[in-house]
């Protein structure tokens, strides 16, 4: 099993290397406002700042810190293009679905612009193209489609041969006037401003309960209730989910590595590919006068394979095709992609009428989240904006279209489900476990998750995922324990570390 010796550059996401991160107190007594938001990444911070505009008061509760979760480990492209996803909506949804899409997400890309000006906020903010590429000349037909389709739905899109990549491609589309930024810097100054504007932030605050109405009421760990009219879920992963939405999301864990390079090799662009093997490429700027060169890929469902092993691939490409110096950084996100491939946002479930959710950004959060902040803010005002109703969570799925995802997916859950358990390693004892290293054993009975600590030490858990009690799986590089069915993340204690589940992983409790 790996160890961090093993692995290249620091285990810490650039965005989150040395931020002076905030220290909002939990909440401890009961609290009554018009709009309460569950979660303090970049969906829910924009629908509180956008609440708060609005002259409404206003709470944000956050587990951890705020900015700290996904969006703090984001690769932080503010971009309307999304690989190859107006092609798609145009062969199913039509072209006034692939219109509305390129519309919500270029006016959240804007808003993230003019809130920039407007607090004058220090992020990096940079206007660069955004490509969608392929060596494979087998795709040049759909990236060609892809270039026609945004462009009729209302993007600067063209399609070419010719990038800023050191490797010759096959054919790309490339956008105009896309943007990247860091993302901690925007929404540390965004969440300044909400508490200007009278709104309130509570760290360290997980919900526990939701109790819908009117008004609707919200459980804490400490105890402590807050009261609202309306109630905004933005946990990446929905902790509610009385929609069962879960069915219709796929979590997915991205790794990304991170080197310096000479501001002459700078792509001075925004790259992706698609499908497997995906790799996507940015840099940003560094003090002093060099460029970050950030890659992404080597994506996996959360709890299949060794982490370690894909991070060294990825690491070992990103050598190969740039002249970067010794890798700094390397950390890792994650992603839900939906069935059809649109967002959710929106009413939470069919009989809701002030619960609202924000999830399925499929990788694409940073105007995703803005875009679901302005949406939601105008369902709440009561004003649904134009594209409310292609991110509707309670629309129905093509069921010839999206049926064979749907059905695949859960399969996989199931797989999970039953096939885990009949994996599960059997040791008569715990002692197999090496230092360094974790493992979900049988013994005595129970099946724990396991992890021995550098000292000899093991810490025993549960290895029942407490959302709806799937197998976890050890995560050889970043040392959590995590749930392939839905992607909960728990430390080697069992403390919950990503939703959907709330409840920390028993200490050595029964299976």
């Amino acid at each position: 099993m790996a160890n961090d010796l093993d692995l290249p550059g620091t285990g810490e996401s650039y965005w989150t290397h040395g931020t002076d991160w905030t220290r909002f107190a939990p909440l401890t007594d009961d609290l009554s406002v018009d709009v309460a938001v569950i979660g303090g990444g970049i969906a829910g911070l924009s629908t509180a700042w956008e609440a708060a505009r609005a002259g409404r008061s206003v709470v944000v509760l956050e587990a951890d810190r705020i900015a700290s979760g996904v969006s703090g480990h984001t690769t932080a492209k503010v971009t309307a293009q999304h690989t190859l996803i107006y092609d798609r909506l145009r062969s199913r949804h039509g072209a006034e679905a692939a219109a509305l899409y390129a519309a919500s997400q270029t006016d959240a890309l804007e808003r993230i612009a003019a809130t920039v000006g407007e607090l004058g906020l220090n992020c990096d903010l940079e206007r660069l193209p955004a490509v969608t590429y392929s060596r494979d000349p087998a795709q040049r037909p759909k990236l060609e489609a892809e270039a026609r389709a945004a462009r009729e739905a209302g993007l600067d899109a063209r399609y070419t041969d010719r990038t800023g990549l050191p490797f010759q491609v096959a054919g790309a589309v490339r956008v105009e006037g896309q943007a990247q930024f860091h993302p901690l810097a925007y929404m540390l100054g965004l969440a300044q401003d909400l508490l200007a504007r009278g709104g309130t932030v509570h760290e360290r605050t997980r919900v526990t309960s939701l109790r819908e109405g009117e008004p609707g009421r919200l459980g804490t760990e400490s105890g402590a209730t807050v009261t609202a009219r309306d109630i905004v879920v933005a946990t990446h992963y929905p902790v509610f989910d009385r929609a069962l939405l879960f069915a219709r999301l796929k979590p997915r864990r991205e790794l990304v590595v991170a080197g310096p390079v000479d501001a002459a090799a700078d792509p001075r662009g925004m790259y992706i590919t698609e499908g497997d093997g995906k790799r996507s490429v940015r840099t940003a700027p560094l003090p002093d006068g060099r460029r970050l060169l950030i890659v992404t890929g080597e994506d996996f469902t959360p709890g299949t394979g060794s982490a370690a092993e894909r991070f060294r691939t990825l690491d070992a490409w990103m050598h190969e095709h740039f002249p970067v110096e010794e890798t700094a950084y390397r950390w890792a996100a994650q992603d839900n992609d939906p069935t059809d491939k649109v967002a959710l946002v929106g009413p939470l479930h069919p009989g809701a009428r002030h619960t609202y959710v924000a999830t399925g950004f499929g990788g694409w959060g940073m105007t995703g989240g803005v875009m679901a902040g302005r949406l939601i803010s105008e369902l709440i005002a009561g004003r649904p904006p134009r594209w409310a109703g292609l991110y509707d969570p309670r629309r129905l799925l093509p069921l010839l279209k999206e049926a064979p995802t749907l059905l695949a997916q859960q399969a996989e859950v199931a797989a999970h489900f039953v096939g885990d358990r009949l994996r599960a390693a059997r040791h008569d004892d715990l002692s197999a476990v090496a230092p360094g290293t974790g493992a979900v054993v049988r013994t005595g009975g129970g099946t724990y998750a396991v992890y021995r600590d550098e000292d000899g030490a093991a810490h025993v858990v549960s290895a029942r995922c407490t959302h709806l009690g799937c197998l976890v799986a050890f995560n050889d590089a970043e040392r959590v324990w995590e749930c392939p069915c839905h992607g909960s993340r728990f430390g080697v204690d069992g403390e919950v570390l990503h939703g959907p589940a709330v409840r920390p992983l028993k200490r050595r409790g029964p299976d």
